[in-house]
């Protein structure tokens, strides 16, 4: 099977995790919001070992072998962050969008339901998770990149879940939740599909788009996830959570990668 196809697939089957992750809501399972942040602060590590284990340190390795040891690698590590938290921010500032905790963001848009404003809002999100794992398979490192891919579908099953619980609690029934939360993972093959097409094309540009999905990734657990997770006075458990997914992704990383 070809890298443009792996790419396609491994992004798909880690949008599809979210699925799988808001599967409780069709049983009738109750989450508490303390086990909702713990969950979340989870997905939040598993994004942030990723980001420098799978993303940022190999960019800097292929760097090296392109362009020598020196400062040439940490120069693209640098633009490639910026450039990927920079997209992100664009889009949040651009794109009508709503977040269950902060509420509204970007442009009025009157004529855009409530439901979709917050089905937008989590597909900004999934797109940086979906970029990666695309351009992981892009770089050709089979093993590497399948464990990104795990990685990500570990973490995209809390989200599913959270998406879930929120859109039952603004009154949606348990069956239109589901299939809402589970709309929103299917952004990741198309962004995935994306990645690993551009990378595919010139291997110059493969530690750029490392770190690029890397800086989007970063600029969502700090901007987002993070501080919806400490909201509700569980900042402990979650910051419990999230080391807990730090070291989980390191682990599969060093183990598998």
């Amino acid at each position: 099977m070809n890298i443009i196809a792996l790419g396609f697939l491994g992004s798909l089957a880690a949008g599809l995790m979210t699925s799988v992750g808001a599967l409780p809501i069709l049983a009738g399972k109750a989450v508490s919001r303390r086990m909702n942040d713990v969950l979340l602060g989870f997905a939040a590590g598993i994004m942030l070992s990723a980001s420098f284990f799978s993303l940022i340190i190999p960019s800097l390795e292929i760097s090296a072998q392109q362009y020598g040891k020196g400062p040439y690698p940490a120069l693209i590590a640098m633009g490639g962050i910026i450039l990927g938290a920079a997209a992100i921010y664009f889009l949040d500032e651009r794109i009508p969008h709503r977040h269950f905790i902060k509420g509204y963001e970007g442009p009025k848009a009157l004529s855009i339901r409530k439901i979709w404003l917050f089905v937008i809002a989590i597909t900004l999100h999934n797109v940086p998770e979906g970029l990666a794992v695309g351009i992981g398979f892009g770089g050709g490192d089979i093993s590497a990149a399948t464990t990104l891919a795990l990685g990500i579908g570990l973490q995209n099953a809390p989200e599913g879940l959270a998406v879930a619980l929120a859109l039952q609690s603004e009154g949606y029934n348990k069956t239109y939740a589901f299939v809402v939360a589970s709309l929103t993972g299917l952004v990741e093959p198309v962004a995935g599909l994306a990645g690993v097409i551009a990378v595919s094309a010139s291997q110059f540009l493969l530690p750029w788009g490392l770190t690029f999905a890397a800086g989007a990734m970063i600029y969502v657990i700090s901007n987002e996830i993070i501080p919806e997770t400490h909201r509700h006075g569980h900042h402990k458990a979650a910051t419990a959570g999230l080391i807990v997914g730090v070291v989980v992704m390191m682990f599969m990383d060093v183990v598998f990668g």
